[in-house]
């Protein structure tokens, strides 16, 4: 069974993250088969451009901690998100943690409605935002990133908009979704797969550099003590040993 529903209206094919059950984490699982439906996505000359969006209130809590994907497959994901000849716009209506975050960096426009939250919360258990920092580095504001990687605090979407994370927030995603879509339906597909590949350029260098480095720092900071201790506490409701 697969964990992400497909549906096309006029060209835009849209990628639902469907384990809302599990709050959309990001297992092994959904990472791969997120991968299969973008490849099958590229290749189909009918999809003019992509959304990818979510079931349930979480568009994605993060890694999954019981079944994590492979690092290496993670930065994977991201890349060829960044890579693909089509546009790909985030639809967002729901709550966005930790990994989930990366997604959205990859994407080359995000839209959210209000109701969204957002936290980078990898230092509370553990770790830290590694291989997400590859789209999210070159995309959003530095001074703000620094703010939310080092406290995990949580922001809302009009800051999310204000930092770069997002394009736009609207009271209804749909609503403001809906220029964005009537633009890519408008545009010559050669045409913005050239355009996307100036705007993509500058993120891919970030992957080429550095997508080995931090790929490495994420393995070694999901097998640590401090991981190991952090996830056990967030499995468990508690707080970690390290809070005071």
């Amino acid at each position: 069974m697969t964990l992400i529903g497909r549906s096309r209206t006029r060209g835009v094919e849209t990628l639902s993250l469907d384990a809302p059950e599990h709050r959309n984490a990001l297992s092994a699982a959904l990472v791969g088969d997120l991968a299969a439906a973008l490849t099958d996505a590229g290749k189909d000359t009918g999809v003019r451009a992509v959304v990818l969006t979510h079931t349930g209130n979480t568009f994605s809590a993060g890694a999954d901690l019981k079944d994590p994907p492979a690092p290496t497959a993670l930065t994977g994901l991201l890349r060829q998100i960044v890579e693909l000849p089509k546009p790909v716009v985030a639809r967002v209506t729901g709550h966005v943690r930790a990994g989930g975050l990366g997604l959205l960096a990859a994407c080359d426009i995000a839209v959210a409605s209000r109701a969204a939250t957002f936290a980078f919360t990898e230092v509370r258990i553990g770790v830290a935002p590694a291989v997400i920092s590859l789209p999210l580095l070159p995309r959003t504001d530095p001074r703000a990133l620094a703010r939310y990687y080092l406290t995990g605090e949580r922001f809302d979407a009009d800051e999310a908009a204000r930092i770069g994370l997002l394009t736009v927030a609207g009271d209804d995603a749909d609503d403001t979704l809906a220029p964005v879509l009537d633009g890519l339906r408008r545009s010559a597909p050669e045409a913005l797969a050239e355009t996307k590949r100036l705007l993509t350029a500058k993120v891919l260098e970030t992957f080429d550099r550095d997508a080995d480095a931090l790929t490495a720092l994420s393995a070694r900071l999901f097998a640590s003590a401090p991981a190991r201790e952090g996830m056990t506490a967030f499995l468990e409701r508690r707080d970690p040993e390290w809070v005071v």
